[in-house]
Parts: structure tokens; C-alpha cells; sequence
């Protein structure tokens, strides 16, 4: 039989997985789509996401230039957010503000993923002794309280974005770390798996075709339901003078020199507070949303 035969044959079972996986997609989407507070959360993230990839052809005016004009105005026309204490635009240092945010999102929750898969893998399907080792070092981690260990480490590596992003990556290891390790281990005495072992399969084609594929989805979903955390976090090390330096615009920042500023104006803190209100509400809704479609022991039309 030549090759050319083979793939023809084989070209409808690919087509069948297709169709069966647009289809899941399909059925997922229809199910998001009753879900109010989920399109809601959609809506939100879609716009805070759009505005943070976009920030540079949104901004009416640079974000860290000094306009001649008043000081800690209120909202006008010219300036929809109003000015801070040096004259610059507070909705251009708020749309700004929102790629750093998820800059440090992105990278900071991508590391701790890829550990945390790394770390849980070998620890849910290694030998005893070898979990307990990796138990004690995420419990040890976890121990500390997240700002006291940002502000230990910013004190000894200098405040930078990627000391914040090193902190919040280090201190979500063993969160993803240990989910990864629980569901491993619920795993690998299953019956597929022991055929699998029967069968001659290596150590890392058992996890990497069978027990990742079971672990990477729900993990996937708790970690969009993390952006609004990392996000506060980034911030919160930020208002302390711990995290981004000025001149860059960061909304912890922004709620700094607001509260500094608060008996001037109180549209400064406002301008801060609102984006961080409305991410956390639109990453919790879809995140809750897209729990209950995938986890059918959670989906409400079974």
C-alpha cells in the first residue's frame, strides 16, 4: 500500500477528531453564553486585555509626559480621568498601567505553571521519599506571607518588574505544584495506566500523553481565576515603592501618589482603584464560568 493510500485513509478519523473538537468548543461556547455573569466577565476581560495589547494607540497622550495645564484636575473632556500632581493624563497612566499588569501576569503565572507541572509530575509519580522532599519545600515556601516575602526579596534584589515577577512566580509554585501532585497520584494507579506500564511505556510518555492531558485543564482554569491576585499583588508592592519605579505607570502607583494627593483630589485613587476592581471581577466571573461548563460534576444543565 503506498503512502499516499494510507493518508487518504487516515484523513477521516483526523477529520472526525476535528469535528469532534470543534464541536466540545462549540458546546462550551453555547453554554457560556447562558451564563450571564460569564459573557459579563467575558465582556471585562476582553476589554482590559484589548486595552492592555492596544495601550499604545489608545493613549491620547504619553503616559509620562508632564502637560501644561492644571494639577490634580477633575475629568474634563481633554482628559477623561482627570491630571495628577504633575500634570500627566491619568487615563493614558491607566491604560498604560494595564500592560504592565498583565505583562507581570503573563510571565510570572506562565513560570509557575510550567514549575509548578514540572514539580507536581515528579512529585505525584516518584518514589516516597521524593514527595516528601517536595512537600516540605512547598510547605516551607507557602509558609511565608506573600508581601512579607516580596518585601525581603525586593530588599535584596532591588525593586524591579521582574523582581515582581519573581516573587509572584515563586510563591504560586507550589500552589500549582501540589494540585498537579494530588491529581498524579489519583492517577497513576488507574487501570489505563498500569496497561500502559504492562505495555513496555516509558516513565514520561505515561505522563506526558496521559496524566498531563488530565491535569493541564483544570489548572489552565484556576490560573485565570489567579490573574486578579498576581495583578494585586503586583500593585500592591508597587503602591509600597517596592515593585515598579516611576516613571513607568503601574496602577499601584497610580493609588501611591493618589493617596499622597488625596485631600487634593480624590481622582487619582479612583483612576487606580477602578481597573483593579474590574479586572478581579471579570477574570472571577469567566473563571467561575468555565469551571462549571468543564467539570461536569459542576455543570448546571446535567
Amino acid at each position: 500500500m503506498s503512502a499516499a493510500d494510507t493518508d487518504v485513509q487516515k484523513s477521516p478519523g483526523h477529520d472526525a477528531e476535528s469535528v469532534r473538537g470543534a464541536g466540545a468548543l462549540l458546546q462550551a461556547w453555547r453554554l457560556l453564553r447562558r451564563d450571564q455573569l460569564g459573557m459579563f466577565g467575558l465582556v471585562l476581560v476582553v476589554l482590559m486585555v484589548g486595552s492592555a495589547i492596544f495601550a499604545d494607540l489608545i493613549v491620547p497622550y504619553e503616559p509620562s509626559q508632564i502637560l501644561v495645564g492644571p494639577r490634580m484636575g477633575p475629568p474634563s473632556w481633554e482628559h477623561w480621568l482627570g491630571t495628577d500632581h504633575l500634570g500627566r493624563d491619568l487615563l493614558s497612566r491607566v491604560v498604560k498601567g494595564g500592560q504592565v499588569a498583565f505583562m507581570v501576569a503573563l510571565a510570572s503565572l506562565g513560570a509557575a505553571l510550567t514549575f509548578g507541572i514540572l514539580l507536581g509530575l515528579l512529585a505525584g509519580f516518584g518514589p516516597q521519599w521524593l514527595d516528601n522532599v517536595f512537600l516540605l519545600l512547598f510547605d516551607g515556601v507557602r509558609a511565608f506571607p506573600v508581601i512579607i516575602f516580596g518585601l525581603a526579596t525586593v530588599t535584596l534584589m532591588g525593586p524591579s518588574l521582574w523582581t515582581v515577577v519573581f516573587v509572584v512566580a515563586v510563591t504560586s509554585i507550589p500552589i500549582y505544584a501540589r494540585i498537579v501532585r494530588t491529581q498524579t497520584q489519583a492517577l497513576k494507579n488507574n487501570e489505563f495506566i498500569v496497561a500502559e506500564r504492562a505495555m513496555g511505556a516509558g516513565t514520561g510518555r505515561i505522563l506526558g500523553v496521559h496524566v498531563l492531558p488530565n491535569v493541564v485543564g483544570p489548572l489552565l482554569i484556576l490560573a485565570s481565576m489567579d490573574v486578579p491576585l498576581v495583578i494585586t499583588t503586583e500593585a500592591g508592592l508597587s503602591f509600597l515603592g517596592m515593585g515598579v519605579r516611576p516613571p513607568t505607570p503601574s496602577w499601584g502607583t497610580l493609588l501611591n501618589d493618589g493617596y499622597n494627593y488625596i485631600r487634593n483630589s480624590p481622582w487619582p485613587v479612583i483612576a487606580g482603584g477602578i481597573p483593579i476592581v474590574i479586572t478581579t471581577l471579570g477574570f472571577t466571573f469567566l473563571g467561575e464560568a468555565l469551571r462549571d461548563i468543564f467539570d461536569p460534576k459542576l455543570r448546571k444543565d446535567l
